[in-house]
């Protein structure tokens, strides 16, 4: 992203570890391209490594799991996510976000953390599975235990398939999700976790447009909270 792309195409394709699309990403995927896809999306500003931003583009199934789809775009217009983390980056796995009510910097409201609170039904899917990209509710061992905290796969994981509901897919931002799977890692427990904090600045709800683009929600204009 410093240019010299453009200035040494061939050794840079051959040579550069970001030539997986970083300083020229793909266009987003669109209800053409999956017509799973809702209309609304996410758009999550990630602040990670020394003063590196990307944005990461999350799309909604509302026909497979309606009542999860919901319960998320709840949160994100409450401003739920906004000041959370990425608390958990396990290349090849998951990148997952830590809960509302565990990750935010910023206080949270009553109201707010009583629907962060809120559990949600299990609702599989025979049809999907879990390959790089889906968005995958956090839960307990226990069914119906999902709140907040969602993963987005960094690689295929049939193991996951018919134990965590799949509620849509990364649009847009794949290239983000590689570059945090180069971050360095440490092992707590079952987790491996970034040993820097991998920050979402701020989870934007948006509408996908007829051209292909986004349009800002009007609930961004009403957030009471950061």
């Amino acid at each position: 992203d410093a240019g010299e792309c453009g200035k040494n195409v061939g050794f840079m394709k051959a040579e550069c570890a970001e030539s997986c699309g970083f300083c020229t990403p793909p266009p987003m995927l669109t209800a053409a391209d999956d017509p799973l896809l809702g209309p609304e999306r996410v758009v999550l500003s990630i602040h990670y490594g020394e003063n590196k931003y990307g944005e990461v583009v999350l799309g909604f199934y509302p026909s497979v799991a309606p009542v999860t789809v919901a319960h998320i775009l709840q949160l994100v217009r409450l401003g739920g996510y906004n000041t959370n983390e990425i608390f958990r980056v396990d290349k090849g796995f998951v990148a997952q976000v830590q809960g509302v009510d565990g990750g935010r910097r910023a206080p949270m409201s009553k109201g707010l953390r009583a629907v962060a609170k809120q559990t949600v039904p299990d609702e599989f899917s025979s049809t999907l599975q879990h390959k790089r990209g889906v968005l995958s509710m956090g839960k307990f061992e226990e069914p119906h235990t999902g709140t907040s905290s969602f993963s987005m796969l960094l690689g295929d994981a049939p193991s996951l398939d018919g134990k965590y509901t799949i509620f849509g897919r990364v649009v847009a931002g794949d290239h983000v999700l590689s570059q945090l799977e180069q971050l360095e890692t440490r092992r707590e427990g079952i987790f491996v976790k970034p040993k820097e904090r991998v920050e979402v600045v701020s989870a934007v709800l948006m509408h996908a447009s007829d051209g292909g683009g986004l349009e800002l929600h009007e609930c961004e204009d009403q957030k009471t909270e950061l």
